[in-house]
């Protein structure tokens, strides 16, 4: 059979283009195995920069969560390990899982170094899944929040107890204006703040953590009382008790005059006559009573009742007393014991006399009867319960004589 030349062409182009493109074919698959992890691996960063994107929100808001629980236990007036225990239990319970978190109170960096907040730095290491056939190295997280400590205002009145009903209350016919400061109580009672009977009250706001009780209207700046706040610290929480000394010291009961020294008065005191104290720091292991017109005076004086003795004041008594305006004890009157179990001290006295300086009895009932307060108005009264009936103005700013200021309706925000 014979072939024709038109033929014989055609016949050898079909089997050339078949081979071409039998060896397309292979070089496609051939290209296709090559690309196959870049394609895979690209697919995989995709999938993988969203998951970091949402884990690095996710440790964002832990991170805020735990400054913020941080804030919150600094606001108890608690100390460093306690702010890092309650910023590290929050990150905890929020997933941060085998992270690290560093805790600085105040802050190392940024705007707030100066100012009461807490920082919280979280890190954490993340697995890779596709990018890993790239790189077994593990990807870096890091997020950082700051929780400021704002404080609304400034207390001339604190009452610590967080449950007590009427733990700070003005009745009877007083009489008392606080000029550039608050009244604060930290319980959560209905009536944690009271005025009765024809009690008459001025202050910057009354501040609750619970609420007020108002049977006679109250001049404030604010517009209304604030409650439902967050609870204020004890101010003093940080001023360390004072050690006793020996020998005992005691008072002469028999002398119409006499000046006292320092120290720890194993017996207590009962004051009568003219009194003199020399400035210093008096540990009382036993009651302190200032008896009917005794004339009592000091300066730079911190009165430090231990356990649960007690003061008592008579209403004839004049008493002129004022408290260190520097060192350990700057600011400080009357200081009970941390440790005492609940009792009462009375301050009472003529209208000459003066307190100048704080009245600190976290365990026990202050009852403040007298028609006074101290040097131009400076005076602070820091205890579980107050009651107040007597006659009084009382300013905020007494720096000069070393106090320091009560913080009252503080507020948390992350800032950073």
């Amino acid at each position: 059979m014979a072939f024709s030349g038109p033929f014989l062409r055609q016949f050898f182009s079909w089997l050339a283009l078949r081979r071409f493109c039998e060896g397309k074919g292979g070089n496609v698959a051939t290209i296709f195995a090559f690309t196959l992890p870049i394609v895979v691996g690209g697919a995989g960063l995709g999938v993988e920069t969203s998951y970091w994107y949402y884990s690095s929100l996710k440790l964002q808001a832990i991170a805020d969560a735990a400054a913020y629980a941080g804030a919150l236990e600094k606001i108890q007036g608690s100390d460093t390990a306690a702010i890092t225990a309650a910023a590290t239990t929050s990150a905890a319970s929020n997933g941060l899982g085998g992270g690290t978190i560093v805790v600085n109170t105040p802050p190392t960096s940024g705007p707030n170094t100066a100012n009461k907040a807490v920082e919280v730095i979280l890190s954490q290491n993340l697995d890779r899944m596709f990018t890993s056939i790239f790189t077994q190295t593990k990807v870096p997280e890091q997020a950082r929040a700051v929780a400021l400590i704002t404080d609304a205002s400034k207390a001339c009145v604190l009452a610590l107890n967080p449950s007590a009903s009427q733990s700070a209350l003005f009745s009877g016919s007083t009489s008392v204006k606080f000029n550039g400061c608050s009244v604060m109580s930290d319980s959560m009672a209905n009536d944690a703040i009271k005025v009765q009977g024809s009690a008459g009250l001025q202050t910057d706001c009354l501040i609750s953590v619970g609420g007020v009780s108002l049977n006679n209207p109250v001049t404030t700046v604010c517009k209304s009382p604030m409650t439902q706040a967050l609870p204020a610290s004890d101010p003093f929480s940080s001023v360390p008790a004072p050690a006793a000394s020996n020998p005992c010291k005691n008072v002469n009961g028999n002398k119409s005059s006499q000046t006292l020294q320092p120290g720890t008065y194993c017996s207590g005191m009962s004051l009568n006559g003219n009194v003199t104290l020399s400035p210093g720091v008096y540990v009382v292991q036993g009651s302190m009573k200032i008896n009917a017109n005794a004339v009592v005076s000091g300066d730079g004086v911190t009165i430090y009742m231990a356990g649960s003795n007690t003061v008592s004041m008579n209403g004839n008594a004049t008493v002129t007393l004022s408290a260190p305006t520097s060192g350990t004890y700057s600011g400080m009157l009357f200081y009970g014991d941390r440790t005492g179990t609940a009792a009462q001290s009375t301050f009472n006295g003529t209208a000459n006399s003066l307190l100048t300086g704080a009245l600190y009895f976290p365990r026990q009932q202050v009852n403040y009867l007298g028609n006074f307060s101290g040097l131009d108005g400076c005076s602070q009264v820091v205890a579980d319960t107050i009651q107040w009936s007597g006659n009084a103005t009382i300013n905020q700013n007494c720096k000069k004589y070393g106090f320091a200021d009560i913080p009252a309706a503080p507020s948390v925000a992350v800032v950073e």
